[in-house]
């Protein structure tokens, strides 16, 4: 395992795929608790728990069976405030469905708020 991002979104995408209530993480990070909390904020999982045995810490999260894709974007390509659109033709469906997560100087945004608020960054991942 040689990325927490990636191997968390697989094992989220997998356990909701088999219809399982949730998926246990570890091992984890800041970026990845950002990530869920905008998993959450845009409805694509219930909710998260942090559980902590001894000196490690684990995040269960409870799955709705919102979610049919989602994957870390690597090499983490650079995008500018106006280059989105070419981003999301690669990586979403269609116009309007799913979300890209983009990390700016202003922490970890979607990419539609990092459009309204005319930020660039670096594409982290996508999920719909």
């Amino acid at each position: 395992m040689s990325d927490i991002i990636v191997n968390a979104l697989i094992k989220i995408k997998n356990a909701d795929n088999v219809a399982k209530p949730e998926v246990v993480l570890e091992p984890v990070s800041k970026l990845l608790k950002n990530i869920l909390e905008i998993l959450k904020k845009e409805g694509y999982i219930d909710n998260t728990k942090e559980v902590k045995q001894g000196n490690k810490l684990t995040f269960i999260v409870k799955l709705n069976g919102n979610i049919n894709e989602c994957r870390a974007i690597k090499p983490r390509f650079v995008v500018g405030k106006d280059d989105y659109q070419k981003y999301e033709k690669r990586f979403l469906p269609a116009r309007d469905v799913g979300t890209i997560i983009v990390s700016t100087n202003k922490g970890l945004l979607t990419h539609r708020e990092a459009k309204m608020e005319k930020l660039g960054g670096r594409l982290i991942a996508y999920v719909y």
